[in-house]
């Protein structure tokens, strides 16, 4: 018995030596706590995390690095001594050579690379990261360069309507001879200049929204997304914040009528306004845990980015008519005035409002550029790829093998005794 217990161990210890080599690099990545919401996602993906990396984004950074558009192009520099066809695929590549794990509680990623040598160890971990920072560029700038493109058409209309707004007021000014309102109606200017300002705001939220949708639609339509349609704005916990908002956007605009902008007020209901918001999107991302199908990390990123921005779009349109409802209200409040002053009025609210929304889109187009660079600087390399000592490969293990080959002689010396032992008790 002993004999064959040597045997397997012997076996397993010559195994072990022919084995080829094997060399780790390891390097190490952190993602700046401003992170990309890689649509957005984004991100959102959640800017996308408050301290540290967020298990959705780590492992979303972690399938990225897998992908066929990082690892194809190493395969084919590190296997160009064999045949395509016979090259390992991106999939097999990453299970047999890539070791990729997420510090828990930071925002670092490890990248452990294996290779036959320690200058081919070096490389695959080196361009693992290179390739990966290099796809994280191209996604940021294909995110933000539709937002962008979408709001630079928006821009141009915009800039059209405000000045076609203020032509119409100049030419009516003059044709009526109106060059300046009475004091009552300059009272009631500055009441409704509440109203305006607050359909800006509201437009403004409304557009970049849509903007936002439009992007992560395209992205989503580019990944084949499978994710099921959900009506959001039907979801009863959502209606209910929903309405919570419209009211307060009423409540706030009546606010604006009374008081100016730093009234304690005012500054009082914005706030609340902003807790609200918040309230939404946190439902919104209740609400998608919940519904949604199963997808991968990233599908799942950009379906919770466009719920939110389709939310968004939906309580800002919602608020937007009930804003404008109460403006009607105030607005039949003056029908007693003279019609060429009600249509004085009337050419310089949309004049206001129009310009109001032109300055607002462009600071809006602004930030979205200067996002773009800040999140293209998203990944940072921590630690660069080591060089492994040629005398100190990281496998085979050698004694892990004989000691794995002396077990496995064990048990077949202990199965054949008990072989034997039947045989001569039967």
């Amino acid at each position: 018995f002993g004999g064959i217990v040597a045997a397997f161990t012997l076996v397993a210890l010559i195994i072990s030596l022919v084995l080829p080599k094997e060399y780790t690099s390891q390097v190490t990545v952190q993602s700046s706590s401003s992170g990309m919401d890689i649509g957005g996602a984004a991100a959102a993906m959640a800017a996308i995390t408050g301290g540290g990396l967020s298990g959705g984004k780590a492992t979303t950074y972690m399938e990225l690095m897998k992908t066929r558009v990082v690892l194809e192009p190493i395969i084919e520099q590190v296997f160009d001594d064999i045949e395509p066809e016979k090259r390992p695929d991106a999939e097999g590549f990453a299970k047999k050579n890539l070791d990729i794990a997420n510090t828990k509680g930071t925002q670092l990623i490890s990248v452990e690379a294996k290779g036959r040598t320690p200058e081919e160890a070096k490389y695959i971990a080196e361009n693992v990261v290179s390739n990966f920072l290099g796809l994280m560029t191209n996604l940021n700038k294909e995110n933000k360069s539709l937002v962008v493109s979408f709001l630079d058409e928006r821009i141009t209309t915009a800039k059209k309507e405000a000045d076609d707004a203020a032509l119409a007021l100049e030419n009516y000014s003059k044709e009526h001879k109106i060059y300046g309102p009475d004091e009552q109606t300059k009272a009631q200017l500055e009441k409704t200049a509440a109203y305006d300002k607050t359909l800006g705001e509201l437009q403004v939220e409304r557009m970049a929204g849509q903007a936002k949708v439009s992007s992560i639609a395209a992205q989503l339509g580019e990944q084949n997304s499978d994710a099921v349609k959900y009506s959001m704005t039907d979801n009863p916990g959502v209606k209910k914040i929903r309405d919570l908002i419209i009211d307060k956007e009423a409540e706030l605009v009546k606010m604006r009528t009374l008081y100016q902008e730093k009234h304690p007020s005012v500054i009082q209901a914005k706030t609340e306004l902003s807790e609200l918001n918040n309230q939404l999107a946190e439902e919104v991302s209740r609400a998608v845990s919940s519904q949604a199908v199963a997808v991968s990390d990233n599908q799942e990123a950009l379906q919770l980015a466009r719920y939110q921005a389709a939310t968004a779009v939906a309580v800002a349109g919602a608020s937007e008519a009930k804003v404008k409802e109460l403006q009607a209200k105030s607005d039949e409040e003056m029908a007693g005035m003279a019609d060429d002053i009600l249509e004085y009025q009337k050419l310089y609210r949309e004049a206001q409002v129009k310009e109001e929304v032109y300055e607002m889109l462009t600071k809006q187009i602004e930030q979205a550029k200067i996002q773009q660079t800040m999140e293209s600087m998203d990944i940072q390399v921590v630690d660069p790829a080591s060089l492994p000592d040629e005398k100190k490969p990281s496998g085979p293990r050698k004694k892990l093998i004989t000691l794995a080959g002396m077990v496995l002689g064990c048990m077949v010396s202990l199965g054949y005794s008990l072989v034997l032992y039947k045989r001569e008790y039967s």
